[in-house]
């Protein structure tokens, strides 16, 4: 075992991990990543307003982003971070939340859920279930339509959204009329040093993995959850009604195979609307390549208009 993925390192790693960036945006004056990530995209306004989700976990602060010309009830996109499960990096979502609620003319939440090691599995996906719920039952005071409803998220956050939509198949709603995977970790319960990229020095590495999947689930028995792991071959339920889902992977990304798998899994259960690999592309490449990330953004606001009605712009 890497001394990494031991529960007492793990933390103290994750929580030195936090620490970092929360001095370094206090460094910049709160003009670091934030500001960098507002700058992009500049033909998309930022119009947001802030809001509160009370859930059983912990209140959850959001973003919600505001369609500009839209219909007076329009679609709600949840959206949420990525960041190992450990990292709170909800600005860095801005210009794709910017995006969507353009192209896709739907009011889009960016949550700041709870993250490990200070709440580790299950509290971040049951807290996002409970904050998509809320989401969908309260559309009327809101001002969107909660009964078009998609959900998505990069990264951890795509995992997040795979567990809503599992949570929402086994408990009988809400209804997600779309899942959006983006280069989702599916598969926790296989460690780390045995997965493979397609390249050598991937931007994922596996020390990272130790750190997170610890983090998140220091009892490794509990990461094939389905919940956690719903790409592991341990998890054989039925999948049949599960939300339709666009999964979108990376060609280099460490995490490929598993997106893979499950993209395959949701196929069977008729419920794969489109897996998208993205070519000569890492893990988190949307950051930092803004013509790969527009064109990727453009097929998912293309897949939440269709899946919900909106408009087409």
């Amino acid at each position: 075992m890497s001394l990494l993925a031991r529960p007492a390192v793990a933390t103290l790693v994750a929580k030195a991990m936090q620490r970092v960036t929360v001095m370094a945006d206090r460094r910049s004056g709160g003009r670091g990543s934030a500001a960098a990530s507002h700058a992009r995209f500049p033909e998309y306004p930022r119009k947001v307003r802030e809001l509160t989700i009370p859930t059983s976990i912990a209140p959850a602060r959001a973003t919600v982003y505001l369609p500009a010309n839209a219909e007076p009830a329009p679609p709600v996109h949840v959206n949420f971070h990525g960041g190992g499960y450990v990292m709170t990096l909800t600005e860095l979502d801005d210009p794709l939340c910017r995006f969507l609620a353009a192209e896709a003319e739907a009011v889009v939440i960016n949550v700041d859920y709870v993250v490990a090691p200070q709440h580790p599995f299950p509290a971040p996906p049951r807290q996002a279930y409970e904050v998509v719920r809320w989401v969908a039952e309260h559309g009327a005071e809101e001002g969107w339509d909660g009964d078009r409803l998609t959900v998505g998220g990069q990264s951890a956050g795509g995992g997040l959204a795979a567990a809503v939509a599992r949570q929402a198949l086994e408990e009988s709603g809400p209804s997600i009329a779309l899942q959006v995977l983006h280069y989702p970790p599916l598969d926790l319960a296989t460690g780390p040093r045995n997965k493979r990229a397609a390249i050598a020095k991937p931007m994922l590495r596996p020390w990272m993995g130790d750190v997170f999947d610890t983090s998140y689930v220091p009892d490794v028995r509990r990461r094939r959850d389905r919940l956690v792991s719903p790409a592991h071959p341990s998890d054989t339920a039925d999948l049949k009604g599960i939300a339709p889902a666009l999964v979108i992977t990376a060609e280099y990304d460490l995490l490929r195979a598993e997106g893979e798998r499950y993209a395959e899994r949701l196929r069977g259960a008729g419920s794969l609307i489109e897996h998208h690999d993205v070519a000569e592309a890492d893990h988190g490449y949307d950051g930092n390549d803004d013509q790969k990330a527009r064109e990727v953004y453009a097929v998912i606001a293309r897949h939440v208009r269709e899946a919900t009605g909106s408009r087409t712009v």
